[in-house]
This record gives C-alpha cells, structure tokens and sequence, in this order.
C-alpha cells in the first residue's frame, strides 16, 4: 500500500507540474504578439515602414483584444481542455485575464488617459487578482488543474458525447461575453481623460470594500471545510453550515463583495460619461443569480445538511450581509 501510494503521489506531483508549466505557457502568444506590435509600432521606431498588420492593431484596440481572447482563450484553451479531459484552466485565468487587459489598454498607442486614474486601477486590479488566485489555489490545495469546475462536471454528464463541442460555447465563448463585458470600465477609464473626482475615491473605496469582504469570506469558508476535513478523519460529526463571521449575516458574502468589486469599476467609468457599461456588471451580477441558485440546490441535495440549510436559508440573507431574521434564535438553538 505504501508503494502504491507513493506512486499516486509522483503521478499527482509530476502531472501537478506539468499543469503549472502549461499554465504559465498559455497566454504567451497573445503576450508575444502584443509586445511585437508595441515595438513595430512608429510611435517606438519612428521612420520605419509599418507593416499592414500593425496598421490595423493600432487602430482597432478592442477589437484585437477579443480575436486575442478569442484565439489564445476560446481556441488554444479549449484545445488543451479536450487534449486533458478538464477544462479547468479557464477558471484560473478568470482571476488573470483582467490583469492582462488593463495593462493591455493602458500600454495601447491610443490610450489617453489620466496617469493617477490609471495606476490607481492598475494597482487595485492586481489586488483583486492577487486574492482571487490565492483563493483559487487555496481552494484546489495549491494543485494546478487538480480538477474542473463541477458545473462544467455536471455538463460533461449531462451532454455526453456532445460535450467537446457544446464545451467550447458553454465554457469559453461564454466567458469571453461576461470578462469583455465586466472589464469594459478598464478600456473606458484609458480612453478618457478627466481629473480626479471624488467618485474616483468612492468608487475606490467601494472596490477595496469588496475585495475585503471576498478575502475573509473565502478565508472563513477554507477554515470552515478544512475544520469539517479534520472531523470527519477523526470520524467526529462535521458541521453542517457555516453560520459564522460574515457568513452570519449573508449566505454568499464572497458573491456579494466580488459583485462589489465590478460596480466599483462601473463607478469609474459613469464618472468619466460611460455609464452604459453597466450592462456587463448587471449581466454578470444576473449570472451569479442564478449560480447562487445552482449552489443552493447542490446544498439541499446533502442529506446531512438540508435540514441545517433550510433553517439557515430562512434565517439568513441570500448575498447582501444584513441581520438574522427574527426567527434566528428559536431556530441556532432548535
């Protein structure tokens, strides 16, 4: 037993670092791509004929961002994902592609915008991403590709043999819908010029706010599953739901404060005259409706937690942290 879990273990360490280096691999061509038109361009080598191609990139911004995404996303990952089985590599460039789009559009020739603005956003970008990824990672035992979402998992069995080319609509080019449209204020806020305002330092404040919220209710959650873990080696009844810390007062404050995130950067985008781009954020906010449905649904099919749940879902509300219902005491002591 102890060879054969050796073996499983060098299987799962060497698949783990195959994974890492495709990983880091994997938006290189649109990296590559990008920087080679930055240094064509005449605005780095003035005097120099512009090929055609360049030509074309410098005028159309948004544009070459979704064929990039299109091909190094959609294409090359949903490649790679049928090649393994699992595609569990959009769930982590999920927390990555946002980084990578506002350097894009703060890097573009035609980009004109105010510096502080920018680097504000820039930096609270990272912020975001930065704990997005931990969480990820955290999550998944800081395995790489260990496994696919298990919505993606559901669909696998659900369409069958389907399922290679239904993926690449339901999990790729569907992602490039949402992140295109939730990033837009990232174009908006490098395309316009205007001074600081105080909605700069609002919608600032309401980004930090909900990065904040999202790290300490992942945080709480990782605790939460990592405590049940321990019960059950122990063979120890674990806890059925997780009434605690922010998750006292919300049923997904980790949804609530990642919903807070992407209005903040609506905000920065209304005060510079854009406020249409509140689709994207609105799109997304529907999606994770119906997310939070699908999530609530697996919990009530637990059979040691749905009565726990049930007391738990009409105690406590759905995303926005408020206070118990009046009927919380009768049912935490019931």
């Amino acid at each position: 037993m102890a060879v054969d879990m050796a073996a499983v273990n060098t299987e799962t360490s060497a698949r783990n670092r195959s994974n890492a280096v495709i990983a880091i691999l994997a938006p290189l061509p649109s990296i590559v791509f990008y920087v080679s038109f930055l240094v064509q361009h005449p605005s780095a080598r003035e005097g120099d004929t512009l090929f055609p191609l360049w030509t074309w990139c410098y005028h159309h911004p948004l544009l070459l961002a979704n064929i990039s995404f299109f091909l190094n996303v959609n294409v090359l990952f949903w490649f790679v994902g049928l090649l393994q089985s699992s595609h569990w590599m959009i769930d982590l460039y999920w927390t990555v592609i946002p980084v990578l789009l506002v350097h894009y559009f703060a890097a573009h020739p035609l980009a004109d915008f105010n510096v502080w603005r920018s680097r504000v956003v820039i930096v609270l970008t990272w912020i975001w991403s930065v704990r997005l990824t931990h969480s990820y990672l955290r999550r998944e035992k800081w395995q790489w590709g260990a496994r696919e979402d298990w919505r993606f998992s559901d669909m696998r069995r659900q369409y069958g043999r389907n399922w290679w080319w239904i993926s690449f609509f339901a999990v790729y080019l569907s992602q490039q819908v949402f992140l295109m449209g939730i990033c837009m204020p990232l174009y908006i806020i490098h395309v316009k010029q205007k001074q600081i305002t105080i909605w700069d330092f609002i919608a600032t404040f309401i980004c930090l706010t909900g990065v904040t919220i999202a790290y300490y209710a992942d945080t709480q959650l990782d605790y939460f599953v990592t405590r049940n873990n321990d019960l059950k080696r122990l063979s120890k009844p674990s806890v059925p739901t997780l009434d605690e810390g922010l998750w006292y007062y919300s049923r997904h404050p980790n949804y609530f404060g990642e919903q807070l995130w992407w209005w903040g950067l609506v905000v920065f985008a209304w005060n510079l005259g854009c406020g249409s781009v509140f689709l994207g954020a609105l799109i997304n906010s529907l999606c994770l409706v119906y997310v939070t449905i699908l999530v609530e649904e697996r919990m009530l099919k637990q059979k040691n937690r749905v009565d726990a749940y049930k007391r738990y879902q009409k105690t406590t509300s759905v995303w926005i942290p408020w206070f118990k219902a009046t009927s919380a005491r009768k049912y935490k002591y019931t």
